[in-house]
């Protein structure tokens, strides 16, 4: 059974920082993409940043030069750096991981920028 669980989110001021994780079993996860995604209330689902099993990365142009994705493949495990956050970047943050088009999905984890 395969398992995707974030965890990191919470209530920042805009400016700071917040680290989310997300540990994956059930798979061979040095092989899988992994992705996060986020969802801000009453929006499609977009995705943030993705790294592939080689570690090239892929984000989208607002989280450019303020979140950094990166995996520990011994510890089965994607992080999201998100640095300066603004009151935009406040979603519910998801985790993906996707081999050969088929992916497996976190619960999600919940990201709050406000002063």
């Amino acid at each position: 059974q395969v398992q995707v669980v974030e965890s990191g989110g919470g209530l920042v001021q805009p400016g700071e920082s917040l680290s989310l994780s997300c540990v994956v079993s059930g798979i061979v996860f040095s092989v899988y993409e992994m992705s996060w995604y986020r969802q801000a209330p009453g929006k499609q689902r977009d995705l943030v940043a993705s790294i592939s099993a080689g570690s090239t990365v892929v984000y989208t142009d607002s989280v450019k030069g303020r979140f950094i994705i990166s995996r520990e493949n011994a510890e089965r495990t994607v992080y999201l750096q998100m640095n300066s956050l603004k009151p935009e970047d406040r979603a519910v943050y998801s985790c993906q991981a996707m081999l050969n088009r088929r992916p497996y999905w976190g619960q999600g984890t919940q990201v709050t920028v406000s002063s």
